[in-house]
């Protein structure tokens, strides 16, 4: 019997309990597969009016998830009210995404898909990590630098090679050392999580027209050209640093398997903007499967029943697919 995917609800007051339900409402007509929500199951019980059903056991799921969404409850998420969110919601959302991540690194489920949650509110109970990447790296043991963040859609995917970062920062951030790594981390995690035997990985540069040959500015010739060069050493497909406006029209997408971007929004842009409600953010190099939807919390929609779910579908799709391509390398 397969496993189920582990599904942290995120912040109780956002729209993650909704898209979640939305999510088992719609798993006929999208081949979704059975999952567990982790949460407080009364968050979803404010937005939807569906069979939801308290487990205790993750190998209840299979039996419960074609008549009734499986919860798994964490502690009580306070007085939960959508679009307002608390300190006791935060904390509510850190404690799903432990258990739900603990499920997963202890085989009990096979992949993880975390549901959007609030920085700021996080990091009013004492959260200390940039997100929910790094702190699932760390419990799964490795370097928050080693986890790339990748955003997939059917027909882009992107990885920034710095984060949540201020703008002002980034080149001081970017070196030769950071984008061979990220670049290895890719390239790694296109044949690990989607089967690609030989992937094929481009570089945006910096600066407006990839500097002009230095006119513009000297980070792609003092560090994303010397960076690609290593790569290539190594056997990977890696190409560039190109300009960044010509590297997303349909013909420049067909030529590469995903973009490496210098900063969040080069990467986040063309991605949201082509695919906003396909989005889904997978996390590389993590010996689990991590994936979430590409979106926030959105709190202002919040208990309006008008929240897209397609996000939370192609994650747990994406999140399915990824397992079960990890599963067949395994046996070879």
């Amino acid at each position: 019997m397969t496993a189920p995917i582990a599904i942290s609800m995120g912040d109780p007051a956002g729209i993650g309990p909704e898209i979640i339900a939305k999510c088992w409402d719609a798993r006929a007509e999208n081949g979704v597969p059975p999952f567990i929500a982790v949460g407080d199951a009364r968050a979803i019980r404010r937005v939807w009016h569906g069979p939801v059903q308290a487990i205790d056991d993750v190998d209840d799921a299979q039996d419960v998830f074609g008549t009734a969404l499986p919860v798994m409850t964490v502690e009580d998420g306070g007085s939960i009210v959508p679009g307002q969110p608390d300190t006791e919601g935060a904390r509510c959302a850190l404690h799903s995404l432990e258990l739900a991540a603990g499920l997963v690194r202890s085989g009990a489920t096979r992949a993880l898909v975390t549901g959007p949650v609030s920085k700021s509110q996080l990091y009013g109970i004492g959260f200390t990590h940039p997100g929910q990447t790094e702190f699932v790296a760390e419990r799964c043991g490795i370097a928050g630098e080693n986890a790339v963040m990748m955003l997939a859609a059917p027909g882009l995917r992107v990885v920034p090679i710095t984060t949540h970062i201020p703008l002002a920062q980034v080149p001081a951030a970017l070196s030769i050392e950071l984008v061979v790594a990220k670049g290895r981390a890719t390239a790694r995690g296109l044949r690990r999580n989607f089967g690609i035997e030989a992937p094929r990985i481009v570089f945006a540069g910096l600066n407006p027209h990839a500097g002009e040959n230095g006119a513009l500015g000297r980070e792609e010739i003092d560090i994303l050209a010397p960076a690609i060069e290593l790569l290539r050493s190594e056997g990977i497909d890696a190409d560039g640093p190109f300009a960044a406006d010509t590297l997303f029209h349909p013909r420049a997408r067909a030529q590469y398997d995903a973009a490496l971007c210098c900063y969040h929004d080069q990467a986040l842009v063309p991605l949201k903007t082509l695919y906003f409600d396909e989005g889904v953010n997978i996390t590389l190099g993590l010996p689990i499967v991590r994936t979430s939807p590409d979106h926030g919390t959105a709190f202002g929609i919040a208990g309006k029943d008008c929240a897209e779910p397609g996000a939370m579908i192609a994650a747990v799709l994406m999140a399915a697919a990824a397992a079960e391509q990890r599963a067949l390398d395994a046996r070879g």
